[in-house]
């Protein structure tokens, strides 16, 4: 009996090249999500020569700086890094809500993986759980995410063990 065709990502280095995308706003959460990414692509065998940072002020300015990473150089996936925690007022959702739209954006116009690692916390205390504590470190899951990604792109365009 036949089976269907199954197409799905590992998480294997190679040769792929990623950029990280990385705010400056919380900047101790925000480098310690960027330390688990950079881990996390370097155990799966990424050469640290194929991953470039670009670091921008705030949660808002992600869109465009993946934009214009990837009209720079050729990357096989993106990743944004970010914390955002949520304050008195509504510019914590009107931030969420920007910066989400447009990585989703910025992946469907380039046909790109971009995978989103920019934590929406309540408080402080979700923010530093999810950036390295009880949590894990959410930007090692986003930067493995991307890479499985990648290698998925990889498969689907048909140049497997690239």
């Amino acid at each position: 009996m036949d089976r269907p065709r199954e197409y799905g990502g590992q998480l294997l280095g190679r040769e792929y090249r990623i950029g990280l995308v990385v705010s400056r706003t919380n900047d101790r959460l925000t480098e310690r999500l960027l330390a688990g990414a950079v881990d996390a692509l370097e155990r799966h065998g990424v050469a640290a020569s194929s991953i470039a940072v670009v670091r921008v002020p705030g949660a808002w300015e992600i869109p465009f700086a993946l934009r214009a990473l990837a009209a720079r150089e050729r990357f096989d996936a993106l990743v944004a890094l970010g914390v955002l925690i949520r304050g008195e007022t509504a510019h914590f959702d009107y931030l969420a809500r920007a910066c989400a739209s447009g990585v989703a954006e910025v992946s469907r116009e380039l046909a790109l993986p971009v995978a989103f690692g920019v934590l929406t916390c309540e408080d402080s205390r979700q923010a530093e759980e999810r950036s390295g504590g009880k949590a894990g470190n959410k930007g090692a899951e986003a930067a493995l995410a991307a890479l499985e990604m990648a290698d998925l792109a990889s498969a689907l365009r048909g140049e497997p063990g690239r």
